[in-house]
């Protein structure tokens, strides 16, 4: 990387801190219980709206996984989410009835936030249908990944989303308060990726699966960007870019290995296609508040309601080392 690359890049990190500094304006602490949280806590950042039905199910798997602390965002709910959240212990909230798109997407809060709360913390950043699985995660806290990823100096994990569905339409069976979702969206693709390197930031840019394959079937150059670094040791002068695909400094989206090895990474199973997904699509394309003018939520309108997503090809997910075997995700070098 050039010398006047590398002075734009650090310019335009410099950029996005700035505007999170401004936009910290459009929040409005409902419940500060940061006071609480400890050095070394692991720390999971998010922004919601409407996900009432997702968050008990959503809390429970990562305060299993071993975070401490949740910091969210919750863009002017009406489904009772944000009465639920601020009942929760654990739990700090901030609401913004303000743009979620003029926010660009929600990143500015949430870069304000870690600046504020989530320097030196390892800090996760995922929205409520979005499950990190990575390797060991049935056997080993999420304290094991990241003392490891401190002892072998890395500062960010990187997870490709993987997006589950049911074997029928999505309608077939409601999804319950509560409940397991992978219960119900059990099957995802095992194949059909597209991956590139950005040469600009370094990060890989993955696309396909079932999105692709049926909502953008003529196109699936646009479907939606499947990698994420969802896991970073947060410092207060980094900046998330766009959503979780890419941050600044650019070494961080470098979590694959340049020389044709493997690193450690994970997978975020999405939750997204659920019984509730028509209403949700309809409420988000009328709302126009997601990237490029909705474009992916009209793909949505465009294929239906209801558009069936299994195929023949489709896998039923049993495990983390089913997806490392399928080389979705890889354990690398931590044994």
């Amino acid at each position: 990387m050039g010398a006047w690359q590398s002075y734009r890049l650090r310019l335009q990190r410099k950029r996005w801190r700035i505007r999170a500094v401004r936009k910290r304006r459009e929040l409005r602490c409902l419940r500060d219980r940061t006071a609480a949280i400890g050095e070394g806590d692991i720390l999971l950042f998010c922004t919601q709206r409407n996900e009432k039905v997702r968050l008990p199910w959503f809390l429970d798997y990562y305060r299993r996984l071993g975070v401490t602390h949740f910091l969210i965002v919750d863009n002017d709910s009406t489904d009772g989410a944000r009465e639920y959240l601020a009942e929760q212990p654990d739990v700090s909230l901030w609401h913004s009835a303000a743009s979620y798109r003029r926010a660009r997407f929600g990143m500015d809060w949430l870069n304000w936030l870690m600046m504020t709360h989530g320097h030196g913390h390892w800090c996760l950043v995922v929205d409520p249908d979005e499950f990190l699985v990575y390797p060991y995660c049935d056997t080993r806290p999420l304290r094991a990944l990241t003392d490891w990823l401190d002892a072998s100096s890395i500062r960010s994990f990187g997870a490709m989303l993987l997006d589950m569905y049911p074997r029928g339409p999505l309608e077939a069976e409601p999804y319950s308060e509560g409940s397991d979702p992978f219960a119900i969206a059990s099957w995802f693709d095992s194949g059909n990726y597209m991956l590139k390197k950005n040469p600009d930031f370094g990060n890989l840019w993955i696309q396909g699966g079932p999105r692709a394959r049926v909502f953008f079937a003529r196109n699936p150059a646009r479907a939606p960007a499947l990698n994420k670094i969802p896991l970073v040791k947060w410092h207060r002068q980094y900046a998330y870019v766009s959503s979780t695909h890419m941050l600044l400094p650019r070494g961080l989206n470098q979590v694959y290995d340049e020389w044709g090895g493997e690193k450690a990474s994970g997978i975020l199973l999405h939750a997204k296609f659920l019984d509730s997904f028509g209403a949700k699509a309809g409420e988000e394309l009328q709302r126009r508040q997601h990237y490029a003018g909705s474009a992916e939520y009209k793909a949505y309108a465009r294929g239906g309601g209801d558009p069936g997503l299994w195929c023949q090809w489709s896998e039923k997910y049993i495990n983390w080392r089913q997806l490392e075997i399928l080389g979705l995700m890889s354990k690398g070098n931590w044994a």
